[in-house]
């Protein structure tokens, strides 16, 4: 019974028969018909004109995306517990030629304001300092919590005040307008580029990463082929976007996994170590109840000496979770 990550989770049967569709000559890399429909699909989805680009891996949408807003001497405001930080494997600097990830704290993996400006703050505006040029929030966060508007509008500002640019890492984005229940955009307001998850939410291998600032999409064009992400067949990375943006899809199954992640809150009570707002669930447990759950054919990672995460998906399992609820509440 899977509760291991979102990623182990099958492709969509929409996806498949997508790429089927799309297995018919057409333009090499980015020219062919359905590559040519994302910026229009997206700008619908979004009410604003963007532009979108497709790349193979979250790992590389992040980094390209903060590679053409950040220079080889710069610096990335983003929270110590970030993806780009705990889990990309320094490809960060690699993308950006050496640029610093600079870290914040916050509740629950979000940045604030006020955890941002401390950062940046007492930096000394000299060449003997690495200067800000960006900021990087996850939505939902590394421990599926959700930047609400609001708190977007005011990191969103002080962005803007400092002169830096906003970037998104929206992995999990599908999960984040689930929970909020409102239009795609004000799940992202104010944001200069958006790197919108598919794999963790019924895709195989391609996420899109959405330029809201015009004039970042065309530099990032040039670094995605330098960067061996310039896919010749791109037609069946375009395919399986926008099989999952088609009637709402990605909304669709960010709420099925939502809702299993809600019961198996409801069931954790005063375990929760944050607010289960999207498909993670966190909870305090002992190697010895871990053992126990595991031992009744539940997979999960630990995380850490005395708690577990439990990662809900698309196709989770009704009977899955009602099992997991009650070996929970034997615990």
């Amino acid at each position: 019974m899977q509760f291991l990550s979102d990623n182990a989770a099958p492709v969509h049967p929409a996806v498949w028969s997508a790429m089927l569709a799309a297995d018919a000559s057409d333009s090499p890399y980015d020219r062919d018909a359905l590559s040519r429909e994302l910026d229009g699909a997206f700008t619908s989805l979004f009410g604003q004109e963007c532009s979108a680009l497709w790349v193979a891996t979250g790992t590389a949408a992040n980094c390209l995306a903060l590679a053409a807003m950040v220079p080889p001497h710069g610096g990335v405001v983003c929270h110590r517990e970030a993806h780009i930080e705990a889990d990309e494997g320094g490809a960060p600097g690699f993308y950006m030629h050496g640029a610093k990830l600079m870290l914040a704290d916050g509740p629950s993996a979000k940045l604030t304001p006020d955890s941002i400006s401390a950062v940046i703050d007492p930096i000394r505006d000299d060449v003997h300092q690495v200067q800000p040029h960006a900021v990087s929030i996850t939505q939902a966060s590394e421990y599926g919590c959700v930047y609400k508007p609001g708190e977007l509008a005011t990191i969103s500002t002080l962005a803007r005040e400092k002169g830096l640019r906003l970037h998104m890492d929206g992995a999990r984005f599908a999960n984040a307008v689930a929970h909020l229940g409102c239009p795609p955009a004000e799940a992202c307001r104010g944001v200069d580029a958006l790197t919108f998850g598919f794999v963790k939410n019924g895709g195989l291998g391609a996420e899109a990463v959405v330029f809201f600032e015009p004039g970042l999409v065309d530099v990032v064009r040039y670094r995605r082929k330098r960067a061996g992400h310039l896919q010749s067949k791109g037609r069946f990375l375009a395919a399986q976007i926008l099989a999952m943006l088609e009637a709402d899809l990605w909304l669709e199954n960010g709420r099925a996994a939502n809702a299993a992640a809600s019961e198996i809150a409801r069931a954790a009570g005063d375990r929760l170590l944050h607010p289960v707002e999207a498909n993670e669930v966190f909870l305090t447990t002992s190697p010895q109840e871990r053992a126990a759950l595991r031992e009744q054919g539940f997979s999960f990672y630990d995380w850490g000496d005395n708690a577990a995460r439990l990662v809900t998906a698309w196709n989770t399992e009704a009977d899955h979770v009602a099992r997991l609820v009650n070996a929970i509440r034997a615990l």
